[in-house]
């Protein structure tokens, strides 16, 4: 496995490289360019700047989040055609700079949504959380809103302005797009795209719907194990392969990540670790990646992935914000590298004891 951490860049991260190389075992970041919206081609140049910020860092570009979908894409309106186009510049583009994995999401409008950034621990700490039930009395416009409320200045992806000024004509886009309209759209893209990466040596890996149920009647198509399963059929290549995020999939009681880890444990190509803990009835708690602090087997979910055989890019998922570090809600540093160091330890005790 490479051990991982996600970085928003020089200019759009609180981090600086060298304090993230200081966690121990680190091999890199997953990076992005927090410049381009959807759509939007990235320049050779442009990813070569992002790769050469990162070696000088001492360490190394192990992938991008995300190179977002165009809603055009998503929609299947009579633009995405160019917009795949576009996207398939990129990925070219990508291998130029030998850069060898895309994390990716195919949901409408919202990518992720949380109800509360700074949720109060009995500990000091702050969390992040969903409640279904302050979803059920908002409109969409309102998801808008209250994330940014709570930002505090930091620009989240997924979030930015931009969308929001054209929230109107992106409802309006998806109007009568069901789960089955959403799956074929995304199979027409897969199709056009997963050849060019078999040939330019680019995966990618498909994050899982946040929460992983439907959020304000708009379709959801990566929520479970039947979901997953049936995207990995649409072309059968290893280039067409899953972001095992523990914490999306993992927010749904219902699903088993042991199960699904070796259901579909050779299409992974990404993993987000992380734990949550149940507070209800679709409530949840994006809690310290410990077993005990979250309801999520973390051993469990690691050994899975040792028994199948995973090798590729993993990386701690949202943290709590702790000691007082003012960082982007999820991303500070703290929380975070006592998480890769603790599933360090789950790992090298994991591995021992196979012998």
């Amino acid at each position: 496995m490479k051990w991982g951490f996600r970085w928003y860049g020089e200019k759009g991260d609180t981090i600086p490289l060298d304090h993230v190389r200081q966690i121990p075992g680190i091999n890199g970041v997953v990076g992005t360019l927090l410049n381009k919206l959807p759509g939007d081609v990235w320049e050779v140049s442009e990813i070569q700047e992002l790769k050469e910020s990162v070696e000088k860092g001492g360490l190394e570009l192990l992938g991008i989040e995300s190179v977002a979908i165009h809603d055009a894409i998503k929609a299947g309106t009579p633009e995405r055609d160019q917009y795949i186009e576009n996207y398939i510049t990129t990925i070219k583009n990508l291998s130029a700079c030998d850069v060898r994995m895309i994390c990716y999401s195919f949901k409408p409008i919202f990518g992720w949504a949380k109800t509360d950034l700074f949720y109060e621990n009995k500990d000091g700490s702050f969390s992040l959380v969903y409640d279904q039930a302050v979803v059920d009395k908002m409109e969409p416009a309102d998801m808008y809103k209250l994330i940014h409320s709570q930002s505090k200045g930091f620009s989240l992806p997924g979030w930015e302005e931009e969308r929001l000024n054209k929230f109107s004509k992106l409802v309006e886009m998806y109007e009568g797009v069901t789960e089955e309209i959403l799956f074929e759209n995304l199979s027409y893209f897969l199709k056009k795209i997963i050849p060019v990466c078999e040939e330019m040596d680019v995966k990618m890996a498909i994050h899982p719907d946040d929460p992983p149920f439907e959020l304000f009647g708009f379709p959801r198509i990566t929520k479970n194990l039947e979901d997953l399963k049936k995207i990995l059929s649409i072309v059968d290549s290893p280039y067409n392969g899953l972001t095992l995020c523990t914490g999306s999939l993992g927010a749904e009681p219902n699903n088993d990540m042991v199960e699904i880890i070796h259901e579909v444990g050779n299409k992974i190509n990404f993993v987000h670790f992380r734990n949550v803990e149940f507070l209800g009835e679709r409530k949840f708690r994006e809690s310290a990646h410990l077993s005990t602090d979250g309801s999520l087997d973390m051993y469990a979910i690691m050994k899975a992935l040792v028994d199948v055989g995973f090798d590729g890019v993993i990386r701690p998922d949202h943290g709590r914000t702790v000691f007082g570090e003012v960082a982007m809600p999820g991303y500070g540093l703290y929380d975070r590298a006592m998480g890769i160091t603790y599933l360090q330890g789950l790992l090298e005790a994991i591995t021992k004891a196979k012998g």
